[in-house]
């Protein structure tokens, strides 16, 4: 894991773990105040925030370990596994205020709420749009799954913050206004949960490398072995900032090893200085 990389994951769990801390207090103090499931609701969701920050930060650290005999392509794969474990998290939350938010429908609570409460949570949605845009911008830039999954997580509290806001402006009105709004939330967490870990585990589990990249590994093959196109049977492996890949070429059946070593050590180098990809070539008779 490269240097940058590394501070950018440190900075955003640092920063969203103190912010988050901060507004979890104030939020569950607003919402403890006024009896507003909803708000608290909230507020947890915010203190999960913190929790899946501290997450990123162990991930980003054992991603960082250099490969050992146990693990020779390294620990990179340790950010997917902390991006699943915060969908997890995200997950049994959302579940959870699903519940209370039903049982204060069954049992028609309604709550009242305060201009304080509602300026607490206005300051909330400024606050974590903010640190969405900062952690999506990180996770794009070092291309790391763990902060690009804390950056939505951060937006879903935020959106979570500004449907309560609505909610409390008309909370008066209408006495289910809060419980509805904890439905809501907890559904948007949920949702956040399922892409988080489907985009993680799919990663784990191994993708077809995308068209774009085919397309570019063809190019270097294609220039190396001028004519139709000799690639085939191709495999990405992803271990964090390490990728590994494995694809078959056709050679003329006359070619002589020595020649055939020359051409696919010349398309490994290729690859690698490229795309920055470490590449295995099985060389096949032409047919």
């Amino acid at each position: 894991m490269d240097n940058e990389k590394r501070r950018l994951g440190y900075q955003e769990g640092v920063i969203s773990s103190v912010l988050n801390t901060l507004l979890f207090i104030l939020k569950f103090w607003a919402g403890s105040a006024v009896g507003s499931i909803a708000m608290i609701a909230d507020a947890w969701h915010t203190l999960s925030d913190t929790l899946t920050s501290l997450v990123v930060i162990l991930g980003f650290w054992i991603s960082s370990k250099p490969g050992d005999e146990e693990h020779p392509f390294g620990h990179g794969r340790a950010e997917l596994i902390a991006s699943v474990i915060i969908g997890t998290l995200l997950g049994v939350v959302g579940v959870n205020f699903i519940k209370e938010s039903w049982k204060q429908l069954v049992d028609h609570q309604s709550v009242v709420y305060s201009t304080f409460s509602i300026i607490i949570f206005a300051i909330s949605v400024v606050a974590k749009e903010a640190l969405a845009r900062y952690s999506i911008w990180a996770g794009k830039k070092v291309k790391a799954q763990s902060l690009l999954a804390d950056g939505w997580h951060h937006r879903s509290d935020a959106l979570a913050s500004a449907l309560i806001i609505v909610g409390a402006l008309f909370g008066s009105r209408f006495w289910w206004i809060d419980g509805i709004l904890g439905m809501g939330v907890s559904a948007l967490i949920l949702y956040a949960a399922a892409d988080i870990i489907r985009g993680a585990v799919n990663t784990l589990m191994g993708e077809k490398p995308d068209a774009e990249l085919i397309g570019k590994v063809e190019a270097i093959v294609n220039s190396a072995l001028p004519g139709t196109s000799k690639l085939h049977h191709i495999h990405l492996h992803t271990y964090g900032d390490q990728k590994e890949m494995t694809l078959h070429i056709r050679l003329p059946a006359d070619m002589s090893l020595h020649d055939a070593h020359a051409v696919t050590f010349a398309i490994e180098d290729r690859i690698r200085t490229e795309l920055n990809i470490e590449t295995t070539i099985h060389p096949e008779p032409e047919r």
